[in-house]
């Protein structure tokens, strides 16, 4: 088994707090790629989410949260099953989870999240 020190996991973790223009996109599918998650199944954006320190994660490991919004926007009509987290100056995907609790959305209303997002690394089993 691998053990990783903290250091190490906030060290991943950083680069994504680092990010020079994060871009937080609610996708139709998960997307492997920057083009997918900025265009190809781009269905909502929140531009410079709110991405908390490195804190312990519940069960071990480390996590950062990105904080609730409400100001996002959706681009496009369709269900939303995936957030994903971009880099926008250097063009890249950064992370990919899964919504809890897709949703329908419609092109023109708000995007909000009302539950922060837990992005993280746990140990393994």
């Amino acid at each position: 088994m691998t053990t990783l020190s903290n250091d190490v996991l906030d060290a991943g973790l950083q680069v994504i707090r680092d990010a020079a223009s994060p871009v937080l996109y609610l996708c139709s599918q998960e997307p492997t790629t920057y083009a997918e998650a900025s265009s190809t199944y781009k269905l909502g954006t929140k531009a410079s989410p709110t991405i908390g320190a490195q804190a312990p994660r519940t069960g071990g490991g480390r996590k950062i949260d990105i904080a609730t919004f409400t100001d996002g926007t959706v681009d496009a009509s369709g269900t939303g099953t995936h957030w994903a987290v971009v880099d926008a100056a250097t063009s890249r995907l950064l992370a990919t989870l899964p919504v809890v609790g897709a949703q329908v959305m419609t092109a023109g209303n708000p995007l909000s999240l009302n539950t922060p997002i837990e992005l993280g690394f746990s140990p393994a089993a």
